[in-house]
This record gives C-alpha cells, sequence and structure tokens, in this order.
C-alpha cells in the first residue's frame, strides 16, 4: 500500500478527501445504516483507523441525536511495537490528527470523540453492547486485527454491524487470516463481500442478507453472485462503473463555473466582392481582336508563299 496523496487544502466534496474508500463500500455502508434508521435500531458508531476521514465523514453522517461516533487511531502517536511502527512508518507516515479533523470539519459542525492511541485501548474507552456499526481498518497485522475483532464482538449490540477493511488484499494476509478465523472458530457470520471488504454480525444474517439481496438484484452497476462456504452464504458483490451514492458537499465547496456556450453555427464567411463590369473599351477589344489576328496571319503565310 502506498500513501494516498495528501493536500492541505479544504475538500470541497467527499472525493476531495485521500482515502481508500470506493464506491461500491460507500454504498453499501449508506444502504446498512439507512436500513438500520428505518427499523428504528439504535447504537453507537465506531472506527478503527481513520487515515484522514473520508469514511468517517460518510459515518458521522448517519449519527443520530443520543448517539455517540468515536474514531481510534495512532495519528502521530507510538505504535505499540516494532512491527506495527515500521507499519505506519511506511503506509500512514502523511496521517495527522490535524489533517484528519480539518476534512472531518469540512461537512460537520462537531468532531467525534477522538481516542489517539492503539486500537488494543478501545475496549477500555467504549463500552460493551453500545454500538450498532463497527468499522476495522487500522493495523494490517494479524495479531492487530485478532484483538480488533474481539473487541469489536464485545463492543457491539446483538445485531450490529462489523466490516472488515482489505480481508482479501494480497498485501494484508495478517487481516485474511484474522478474518476468516473470526467467521470459522468465532462466531462471525458474513453478510457480504465486496471487493474490499467483509461485512458480518453475531446476529443472525438471514434476515439483512434477504434485504440486501432485493436492494442489489434491482441495481444494474453491482456484480453479484451468491456461494456457500464452511455452512456460511456468501454474498459477493463488485463494481460495474458504480458512481458514489450522492452525498452533501463540505462548508467549503465551490461549484465549477459553467463552460462558455459555443455558438451552434460557424459564422458566415464574407461575401467574395462582385466582379466590376468591362469597360466598353474591353468590350470593342474583345469583339475586334479575333479579326485583326486572322488578317495578321494571312498576311504572313502570303509573304511566305
Amino acid at each position: 500500500m502506498t500513501n494516498a496523496q495528501v493536500t492541505d487544502k479544504h475538500p470541497g466534496e467527499l472525493a476531495d478527501v485521500p482515502g481508500w474508500f470506493p464506491p461500491l463500500d460507500q454504498m453499501l455502508f449508506t444502504w446498512f445504516l439507512e436500513r438500520q434508521q428505518k427499523q428504528g435500531t439504535h447504537g453507537d458508531l465506531l472506527e478503527l483507523g481513520v487515515y484522514l476521514g473520508k469514511s468517517a465523514i460518510l459515518l458521522g453522517h448517519h449519527l443520530r441525536p443520543g448517539e455517540t461516533f468515536t474514531v481510534c487511531d495512532l495519528f502521530e502517536g507510538e505504535a505499540p511495537d516494532g512491527a506495527n511502527q515500521a507499519e505506519a512508518a511506511k503506509s500512514y507516515s502523511s496521517l495527522t490528527r490535524q489533517a484528519f479533523e480539518r476534512n472531518y470539519l469540512s461537512f460537520h459542525d462537531t468532531l467525534p470523540t477522538v481516542i489517539a492511541a492503539p486500537s488494543s485501548v478501545v475496549s477500555e474507552k467504549v463500552a460493551p453492547d453500545t454500538c450498532r456499526f463497527v468499522h476495522i481498518d487500522a493495523s494490517h497485522l494479524y495479531e492487530h486485527v485478532h484483538g480488533d475483532i474481539g473487541a469489536a464482538h464485545d463492543i457491539l449490540l446483538p445485531d450490529g454491524i462489523v466490516v472488515l477493511d482489505d480481508f482479501r488484499s494480497e498485501h494484508t494476509p495478517g487481516v485474511s487470516v484474522a478474518a476468516w478465523e473470526a467467521v470459522l472458530n468465532r462466531g462471525l457470520r458474513p453478510i457480504c463481500l465486496s471487493t474490499q471488504k467483509l461485512y458480518g454480525t453475531w446476529g443472525d444474517p438471514e434476515p439483512v442478507q434477504e434485504d440486501l439481496l432485493e436492494m442489489l438484484r434491482q441495481r444494474t452497476d453491482v456484480g453479484l453472485s451468491v456461494q456457500e462456504a464452511a455452512g456460511h452464504r456468501l454474498i459477493r458483490t463488485r463494481s460495474r462503473g458504480m458512481k458514489p451514492p450522492p452525498f452533501p458537499t463540505s462548508r467549503h465547496y465551490v461549484a465549477p463555473v459553467p463552460a462558455p456556450a459555443r455558438a451552434e453555427t460557424a459564422e458566415p464567411r464574407a461575401a467574395r466582392p462582385a466582379r466590376p463590369a468591362p469597360s466598353r473599351a474591353r468590350r470593342l477589344a474583345k469583339d475586334l481582336l479575333p479579326p485583326v489576328l486572322t488578317r495578321a496571319v494571312r498576311r504572313v503565310r502570303a509573304s511566305r508563299a
């Protein structure tokens, strides 16, 4: 993984915030959170690993009165071990708390609760059975992901949703091992898979899967397949040219200046000026010239005879 390009400008749209949050996952986040709202599910939100705030900004948009949104990241802090420190230096050297807060406050009036520490402390900061949605996108090392999944299990409400980022990327095998271990041995039940994330629950996945399939089958911009593996129904999704879902612009948004309208037809070419009428002298010359030349030719031929 390489750093996304970081700018010091206030973002005008969510697309202006650097980070890895594809349109497919933006759509799925929005659908899960809106479904919870429609069903009257109340609970807090939690994100482990925020980078520059792209997914956190979307999550914060779905926060309702009486709920708390908590984010946890190292930012410029010290990692708990050498391997995590090397990972942070390689992939997240540009991450600062100031940059995250600048981006987030471009879209929201207040910041979430910010924990500037390793994700291992989150169990001490967030109470059990309080969250309806947890997004895990912190360290990609197996030991840390294993701990983050355990913390999410304790923090989530019984039917809460957990999302594991980078569960299938070639550069993050530790996440893959921890994710499928949780499915096989720790009671996590997959709901669906995107190209980048695994969406699951420790509750009953069937009702949400049925609603999800009904929605996905009506879309033409999502590739869809359903498979069975180890007793789990796996809904696989992939983007087919999907555009991000609508999202409010930031307080710094400046509408693009429309290009000047082009003329529908080209300007007519200037008319060629009319030729002047020939003078009387020219008309006489034109009429008399052939007879004169004829007589001259005859005189030349006679002199040669």
